[in-house]
């Protein structure tokens, strides 16, 4: 392998990616591509550069005394950049903003290939990069922002096509009225959309347990990323995903999800529509519909995208039945508005 990839997720939602060249340590890599991560000894003596690698294989050797790392930071998945060589692809979260490590957003310029309406409900964006430029890296799960051209202004969509795919796609909620709404009822093959990105705290990480997907109307999009990737790895996990929504006509790309179930051999989802004139076999909320037996040993990697009161009703569901998921990934987001990811 030439180099190994390394995301580079700061505090303040911005994510960069550097190469790492095989036997060279993560902080030359990074100064390297212009990113001043925080240190002051490079020698593995003052803690500094201390980080929490997320994914990802790497050595650390012994260069570097206890009270920069101890051992049981080191268990925990702390790492002195000036020390860490990776030996795979790596996730690390920098304790600091992008800004103060002298680096920021990536923008790039896009053309739309695809605008496809699904009734009212949402319609499905693809755009390919301008220029013949490449495709920007991102983790599946992650963000961009997309301005809307003439306006100043610029909206959040999550990908929903995976890293390295030809096309870049997203799922719009389509809003009466709304901004990006109205541009794509005229845009055309060809047009360009400048993006900003990658960001987000919301993406898949190392899925070495069974995995639980909520997703909550157009909150399909990053499941789709995740699902593509869980694909191409050839993944053994179990992987259930539960999607609501609230009519009929707001279920879309049910027939992309289903394909899954022939790629992804321990994978099933059910669909949920709350409206209660719905003649849907699932009805109600998805708190209704959670699979009792992926919970009850806690074993389990929950992933939830939604609207708030969907995200809140699932965060309130799980605290009063007692239930502590080995992990709990979450992304809220209101139409208009940024997306807010915890865990």
């Amino acid at each position: 392998m030439s180099s190994y990839k390394i995301a580079l997720n700061f505090e303040d939602g911005v994510t960069r990616f550097i190469d790492c060249k095989p036997g060279e340590k993560v902080l030359d890599a990074a100064y390297r591509s212009k990113v001043n991560l925080p240190m002051d000894c490079s020698d593995g003596v003052c803690g500094t550069c201390k980080c929490h690698a997320e994914s990802g294989t790497y050595e650390m050797g012994s260069d570097y005394i206890d009270d920069a790392l101890t051992e049981d930071e080191a268990a925990e998945g702390q790492v002195l950049t000036c020390q860490m060589v990776p030996t795979s692809d790596c996730v690390l979260a920098v304790p600091s903003t992008a800004r103060a490590c002298k680096t920021g957003q990536q923008k790039f310029a896009t053309t739309v290939t695809k605008v496809a309406p699904h009734h009212d409900a949402a319609i499905v964006l693809e755009l390919a990069m301008a220029d013949g430029a490449a495709a920007p890296a991102f983790l599946p799960g992650q963000y961009v922002n997309i301005d809307v051209p003439g306006s100043g202004d610029s909206r959040s969509y999550s990908f929903s096509t995976a890293p390295g795919a030809a096309r870049l796609g997203f799922l719009i909620k389509m809003i009466p009225g709304g901004l990006m709404s109205g541009w794509l009822a005229g845009a055309k093959p060809g047009d360009r959309l400048d993006l900003t990105g990658p960001m987000g705290s919301f993406y898949l990480r190392d899925a070495d347990r069974p995995l639980l997907f909520l997703a909550g109307g157009t909150g399909l999009a990053p499941f789709l990323s995740m699902l593509e990737v869980l694909a191409q790895a050839g993944s053994q996990q179990q992987i259930h995903l539960i999607y609501g929504v609230t009519r009929d006509l707001d279920l879309v790309l049910v027939d992309e999800i289903a394909a899954y179930t022939a790629r992804l051999p321990n994978f099933s989802f059910a669909t949920v529509v709350a409206d209660a004139a719905s003649t849907h076999p699932r009805k109600g909320w998805v708190t209704q519909h959670m699979p009792t037996d992926m919970l009850a040993s806690g074993a389990v990697d929950i992933y939830l995208c939604g609207p708030p009161p969907m995200v809140d009703a699932v965060r309130a569901y799980l605290k009063e039945t007692g239930v502590k998921p080995a992990s709990f990934h979450y992304e809220k987001f209101t139409p208009n508005m940024p997306l807010k990811a915890s865990a």
